[in-house]
């Protein structure tokens, strides 16, 4: 294997992004080829001009969030007053559904980030003579609802370049051909703070567009002139705001409301005009998310207890579990048994469930040979939403087990090792070097390496529960630290072969390398 320098980092960083030819913002692909987008435009354009109501249905992550937020945002700025709506997880269920039209009485009614599966909702809204604007990134199932106009890239007939953008992208599109139509004087690069915390937050491939306009967006976090990010900014405390900042700790309290409570708090705190605004709705995001992770704690527990190592996917449930966490528990759980989960709360009689797969298959074509079992499902390649009878459930384990008998490598995501790490090479250089090719994500890995045959000078365990673990090694004279998290057993050998991704760590001031273990081979 390949020792990795510097200069053989650079190299191999770089060549990923040689074909991106959305590198720079002006190549970026326009809204014209978006199947529907100009009729969309023209029946908001006539509704502005008319000043008929418009009605915004959103969703409850940050995706759904993000998106409303953007929409919202732009129809202020050219002076249109829209009604917006983002369903309660717990009491409306997800996106535009039969209850969500009982609160829209007339006008124009535009989904973002969700409404390609609501067939029924649509025929409701045409018997209330509501014409409906789809803007949605979700997988296009066999029957589509009844609108005016559809904007999803995933549609067979749109010839939109890039296929895999989140549902605020497409919002954002829609509201670039309404600028275009209209002639408005609104900035739409200033969206892009907004945007990247939406791509990052629903893992979508981190190459061509996406990754571009993360990029730029993670470098307008830092300035902002957004109340929501001052203060992120001020909470934080970061130079530099990579992927990661994002991912761990931007998106999981804006994604806490619709999980915990209701998502018009996280749409508040990033609509908030003032820092005051601002800072009280932070405070609420900052309670519930540490109330979710006490409640995803106790169900982790409770279906790692319940998941046997033998089956091809984690397949529990249980009575009441909390709806909000059960999609945190299966990403949690995918990851750390290497397969396909799925995580189902009861109640009365319904199951309700989330699915996650960190690999190599299509999640949302595997639950659809299923599909005579459930009451409903959508979602995508590696996440999707699921419910049927508590009755089915034991039948529908049995037919996923079934459905993923498949060779173990099949299942894996490979690590992209990127060689053997040249231990003595890792300084200030090597990480800013990394860090140059930020954002990284799907399909845009953070470097990997390997480091062999290093020799264990000391184990230790630590954290609250004592589930961490921190080894020091010697790899040829070089002596570093490796911490693994959630690591359950000891080391029993001399010397180790890992897996590490190499981070760089701010304490105090001070920046050092931080390895942190992927895999023990």
């Amino acid at each position: 294997m390949n020792k990795i320098t510097k200069e053989e980092l650079y190299k191999i960083l770089s060549k990923r992004h040689e074909s991106n030819k959305y590198s720079r913002l002006a190549n970026i692909p326009t809204p014209d080829s978006f199947k529907d987008i100009q009729i969309a435009t023209q029946r908001i354009k006539k509704a502005i001009l008319d000043n008929e109501p418009i009605t915004i249905v959103g969703d409850y992550d940050v995706d759904g969030v993000v998106s409303t937020a953007i929409i919202v945002d732009f129809f202020s700025k050219v002076g249109k007053k829209v009604k917006h709506i983002i369903p309660n997880r717990f009491e409306h269920g997800y996106g535009l559904s039969a209850k969500i039209v009982d609160m829209i009485d007339s006008g124009l009614v535009i989904t973002v980030d969700n409404g390609i599966s609501a067939v029924e909702a649509s025929k409701k809204l045409k018997e209330k003579n509501i014409d409906l604007i789809i803007t949605d990134h979700h997988t296009v199932g066999l029957e589509i609802p009844q609108a005016l106009a559809i904007i999803n890239p995933k549609q067979k007939d749109c010839t939109f370049p890039f296929k895999d953008i989140c549902g605020a992208q497409v919002a954002w599109y829609l509201c670039a051909a309404i600028k275009k139509e209209l002639n408005f004087d609104i900035s739409l690069q200033s969206y892009f703070d907004l945007l990247c915390v939406a791509i990052i937050a629903d893992i979508m491939p981190m190459k061509n567009l996406n990754y571009t306009m993360v990029k730029h967006g993670l470098k307008m976090i830092k300035t902002s002139s957004r109340p929501a990010f001052k203060k992120i900014n001020d909470m934080m405390q970061k130079n530099i705001f990579v992927s990661d900042d994002v991912g761990f700790t931007i998106a999981p309290k804006i994604n806490s409301a619709g999980r915990m409570d209701d998502a018009s708090i996280a749409l508040s705190f990033l609509l908030a005009s003032n820092e005051y605004e601002a800072n009280e709705t932070l405070q609420l995001l900052e309670e519930l998310n540490c109330y979710r992770k006490t409640l995803q704690e106790d169900i982790s527990k409770k279906a790692n207890e319940a998941s046997n190592a033998q089956d091809n996917a984690v397949v529990v449930w249980g009575e009441n579990w909390h709806e909000g966490v059960i999609g945190i528990v299966a990403s949690k759980l995918s990851n750390s048994y290497k397969k396909p989960a799925f995580i189902f709360s009861i109640n009365n009689g319904i199951a309700k469930g989330s699915a996650r797969a960190n690999a190599n298959i299509n999640l949302h074509s595997i639950i659809e040979k299923t599909s005579d079992l459930l009451i409903g499902f959508g979602g995508h390649k590696n996440a999707a939403g699921l419910s049927l009878k508590a009755s089915n459930l034991e039948e529908f384990k049995k037919r996923i087990n079934q459905l993923l008998n498949i060779a173990p490598e099949e299942l894996h995501i490979d690590l992209n090792v990127l060689g053997e790490l040249d231990i003595a090479s890792v300084d200030i250089e090597f990480l800013n070097i990394i860090e140059k090719f930020e954002p990284y994500g799907l399909e845009n890995n953070r470097p990997v390496f390997k480091i062999s045959n290093s020799n264990i000078i000391k184990t230790q365990f630590f954290g609250k529960d004592k589930n961490h673990l921190k080894l020091v090694l010697d790899n040829d004279g070089v002596v570093f630290e490796a911490l693994k998290f959630h690591a359950d057993e000891n080391i029993q050998s001399n010397t180790i072969d890992i897996i590490v991704s190499v981070n760089k760590n701010e304490f105090r001031g001070e920046i050092s390398p931080q390895f942190l273990i992927q895999e023990i081979l």
